[in-house]
């Protein structure tokens, strides 16, 4: 069934904003949150002009009370939330020794608190109604750490730890709410042009990169198919997190020797840049970043993931093809 009321954090530029046009053209309204007021109200305005409905609300996802408040007025005009998706993030690319204490706990507050303030007031419509979904984006950040984004990874660490708590705890009340998590890959987001850095070089997503309306995607996809507790997106989040499974240490090894230039390009970094850490930057900027031309369109992956069934089924048919064809030679 397609939900009637969604919510997204970040909705104002990115992933989050490429996740409220694919509820909107589902028929969904949907209750779009952020810091970035321009950004905020041009994805109102484009819901709106394609006849959707939309409620923009500016809010910190850091502030807990401004996401209770949020909540509350996205339920009185727009109706029941069937589905929330915490994605708002903030990140710092630098090495530990260069970051301070009050960016990790920005970080924090942000990235990993954002999503538990989400989440809490999710759960404060959702369980007297004994149904919605919970969709945490996610990221194989979450399962394999990188360097240069310790703040970002151990977030990342931290929701994974907080939704599989919360998931044996609704599985234990018997709960009709679900929640579920998507790890995405790269994504060609404006994130890299305002993230706070200190690299040398202008930051760019580690290759390969995905444009935002894959992750959109898979959101939407786990949001109908709740039971998935878990959606991988791309075949490089794949390997990162069974890779670093199988060989932790060979995998640090090889991000100590790629895992600086991978995320850097060969342009310098603008003197005085204007970052997003504390204060959203200003202006409209936009679902996509500057990497259009080197962003895959669509995740084969995914589709088989979606497809599981039909796969399996070419899949079958393509053995039994192969055992005939065999039989006949040796025939």
């Amino acid at each position: 069934m397609v939900p009637r009321v969604v919510v997204v954090t970040g909705a104002s530029a990115g992933l989050g904003r490429a996740i409220a046009h694919a509820f909107a053209e589902r028929g969904a309204a949907v209750g779009l949150l952020a810091r970035g007021v321009e950004g905020l109200t041009a994805t109102e305005r484009e819901i709106r002009d394609r006849g959707g409905r939309a409620l923009a609300v500016p809010a910190d996802v850091a502030d807990a009370q401004a996401i209770a408040a949020a909540a509350d007025r996205i339920e009185g005009e727009l109706g029941p939330v069937d589905v929330w998706v915490n994605n708002a993030m903030v990140s710092v690319l630098a090495p530990v020794k260069e970051m301070s204490a009050a960016e990790y706990r920005r970080v924090t507050e942000v990235t990993y608190l954002g999503y538990v303030h989400g989440t809490l007031a999710a759960l404060e419509h959702m369980l007297p109604r004994d149904r919605g979904t919970i969709v945490q984006v996610s990221s194989a950040l979450a399962f394999r750490a990188i360097p240069l984004q310790s703040a970002y990874c151990a977030a990342k660490h931290a929701i994974k730890g907080f939704t599989e708590s919360l998931r044996t705890e609704l599985l234990h009340d018997g709960s009709g709410v679900e929640v579920t998590m998507v790890h995405m890959p790269a994504l060609n987001t404006p994130q890299f042009d305002w993230v706070k850095s200190r690299l040398p070089n202008r930051p760019q997503p580690v290759p390969p990169i995905f444009q935002p309306e894959v992750g959109a995607q898979a959101v939407v996809y786990a949001a109908l198919h709740p039971e998935r507790r878990d959606l991988t997106v791309g075949l490089s989040s794949m390997r990162a997190i069974w890779g670093n499974r199988i060989a932790p240490r060979l995998v640090d090894r090889y991000l100590a020797r790629t895992g600086y230039a991978s995320q850097q390009t060969a342009e310098p970094e603008p003197p005085a840049r204007a970052d997003n850490l504390w204060w959203p930057v200003p202006g409209d900027h936009g679902t996509h970043g500057r990497f259009n031309a080197r962003a895959r369109r669509h995740s084969p992956q995914l589709w088989l993931t979606e497809h599981r069934g039909l796969a399996l089924l070419i899949g079958a048919g393509a053995a039994a093809a192969t055992a005939w064809a065999r039989r006949s030679r040796e025939d």
